[in-house]
């Protein structure tokens, strides 16, 4: 397409090669206005999304800030369970009291840090006799050591929105390496975190002389947590 008629001064280039339009400044007066008009034609048709050019930075601001932690725990939407074996029943329980300090971007999980202090003293079998016996020197021995802790080293993708966090578990003094397999959903202001890993009390020294018998107590106990994380 080539304009070979020029108006009040305004010479036409072929459009499809991409030449610059070349237009007079000294215009006749009376065919200034067709002109313009002439110069809004072309630049719609050069240029098609400049009007949008203003549109997108304004839109790009509107949007929520990407890579933002989810760092406060939100305690009455979180729990930590457990689910033991005696004589082969299963028996649940609780801790009602934790704290749980963790630091996840859903854009970098990789990335993420946790740590876990659990108040043992707040154990919850169901039964106000058991929760006597297991705080006893036997089992926890909360006098001497009233908190088990875990503290997270690494975490790893298995899946899609599956994890793995390596880290340390700290029992009555003796401190190992376990691996805690988790999941990740997040929703318009937070993150879920849910997990479950078994752990073998014997290699912590809970429920020594009589109870080590795990015909009576199993020795694996099944640990699940529920972590509701918002951000700040």
């Amino acid at each position: 397409m080539n304009l070979k008629k020029t108006v009040g001064g305004f010479v036409g280039a072929n459009l499809f090669a991409h030449r610059p339009l070349l237009v007079r400044m000294n215009l006749h007066p009376q065919v200034q206005p067709n002109s313009m008009k002439l110069w809004k034609f072309f630049r719609q048709l050069l240029f098609p999304g400049m009007k949008h050019l203003l549109v997108i930075p304004l839109l790009l601001a509107a949007l929520p800030a990407s890579g933002a932690e989810f760092t406060v725990l939100r305690p009455q939407q979180s729990s930590i369970t457990f689910v033991s074996k005696q004589m082969g029943v299963p028996v649940e329980g609780s801790f009602r009291k934790f704290t749980a300090r963790i630091a996840v971007d859903p854009a970098r999980p990789e990335a993420g840090t946790a740590r876990i202090d659990i108040d043992l003293a707040s154990i919850d079998t169901g039964n106000a006799e058991a929760d006597t016996e297991v705080a006893g020197k036997a089992w926890f021995d909360t006098k001497n050591y009233p908190a088990a802790s875990f503290v997270s080293g690494s975490v790893k993708q298995s899946g899609r929105e599956r994890y793995e966090a390596l880290g340390k578990m700290t029992i009555k003094g003796k401190t190992l390496d376990i691996r805690t397999p988790f999941t990740l959903k997040q929703s318009a202001d937070t993150l879920v975190i849910d997990g479950v890993f078994p752990l073998k009390r014997l290699d912590y020294g809970i429920g020594s002389g009589i109870w080590s018998d795990t015909d009576t107590v199993a020795d694996e106990v099944h640990i699940r947590f529920h972590f509701t994380v918002a951000r700040k």
